[in-house]
């Protein structure tokens, strides 16, 4: 018996399955009809793929936050924190016997912080900077496996008082998904498999998304979306 195909074919794809379930999650909060502005923000590199197709549908801006997983050099794939670019560090609670003062801890920390802040500082040219406060913010990522660097984006996104966070993403597994309502005002996940292995097992074609991508991808959706007639009501001047 051939093995079932993946729920997406690719990133792109995933964002335009994940659009009509997040117009359901707005109807749910009772924001539809609401004044608030939408922003979509994309965790890079491949989590912009995902939301721009995502950001078409609303008919809004395309952001990023960038967050990166704290990890020791020799366990790369072990999440032990995550940190964002403007420094919001979480700690992982099985790490928790890292004492803050660790320099094993303090060093990856850091070479975490640097590797955010030379991505930001790559995307920075293309971004629309418009700062969330009192708008509807929707983060997106193409799947969330530990939740770390969600969880971060998250929190940094709340500190700067949007009106509503919604987390989205095309797949999840059901454990993190709880541990990921404590940051945000609902979430919108498509599939989440009792037995979760990797993200890329949910994709057909789920290859390395680089930089030179996800550069062209906000660029083209923003130049799109200032030149349409719902740019028009934008603060765009609000930018912190």
């Amino acid at each position: 018996m051939p093995s079932p195909l993946p729920p997406f074919r690719d990133r792109y794809d995933a964002g335009r399955q994940l659009a009509q379930p997040v117009l359901q999650k707005i109807d749910a909060l009772g924001l539809t009809h609401s004044p608030l502005q939408i922003v979509v923000y994309g965790l890079p590199r491949g989590g912009v793929i995902v939301a721009e197709p995502l950001a078409q549908v609303l008919q809004c801006p395309l952001d990023v936050v960038i967050a990166k997983k704290i990890t020791l050099p020799d366990n790369p794939e072990l999440a032990i924190g995550a940190v964002t670019a403007d420094g919001l560090v979480m700690r992982a609670r099985r790490q928790m016997f890292f004492r803050q003062g660790d320099p094993q801890w303090i060093d990856a920390r850091n070479a975490a912080l640097e590797r955010a802040k030379d991505q930001w500082h790559q995307l920075t040219p293309v971004l629309p900077h418009i700062h969330p406060k009192g708008h509807l913010a929707i983060l997106a990522d193409d799947g969330i496996a530990t939740g770390m660097t969600m969880a971060v984006a998250a929190r940094s996104l709340t500190a700067k008082h949007p009106a509503c966070v919604l987390i989205c993403a095309p797949v999840a597994p059901q454990s993190v998904i709880l541990r990921l309502r404590h940051w945000c005002n609902g979430i919108v996940v498509l599939e989440t498999p009792a037995s979760f292995l990797s993200v890329s097992r949910y994709y057909a074609d789920f290859p390395q998304v680089e930089m030179e991508e996800a550069i062209a991808c906000l660029q083209r959706h923003n130049a799109t979306y200032l030149e349409s007639e719902h740019s028009a009501s934008w603060p765009l001047d609000t930018v912190e």
